[in-house]
């Protein structure tokens, strides 16, 4: 069974939306539109989720983001696309989230500066655990 996006754009998806962030920088940029977390509806678990997505797709970003922007070839981009992609879709079915659910919770967690802090602490944390 297909889930409705080619795979190549999962990662390009999943990637771009991690790039516009949810990091420190993005938290240090100062405050942006407050929101009450009614944009997402996201539920403890769904936010935990997504916290383990988050901390193992730059995993994934950090290995692979390197090799794409220093391959030329095109056939060894589309290699190594293939293999990120096929990673972060596992990521994501491993969490129980679709592309889009993990970007509409990215989404709102930039339009959301108290969420986004909660989320930034257990990212932190996730991230001192591996």
């Amino acid at each position: 069974m297909k889930h409705g996006l080619p795979r190549n754009i999962v990662f390009a998806l999943v990637f771009g939306c991690a790039l516009a962030g949810v990091g420190p920088a993005a938290a240090a940029e100062g405050p942006k539109k407050q929101g009450t977390g009614a944009e997402v509806a996201a539920g403890d678990k769904e936010l935990n989720a997504f916290v383990k997505a988050y901390v193992e797709y730059h995993k994934i970003r950090l290995s692979y983001g390197a090799a794409l922007e220093n391959t030329k070839d095109p056939k060894e981009k589309k290699r190594i696309e293939q293999e990120a992609n096929s990673k972060v879709k596992r990521v994501l079915d491993t969490h129980g989230l679709t592309p889009e659910r993990y970007n509409r919770i990215l989404a709102s967690l930039n339009n959301n500066e108290e969420l986004r802090k909660k989320v930034l602490k257990q990212v932190e944390k996730e991230r001192q655990k591996s």
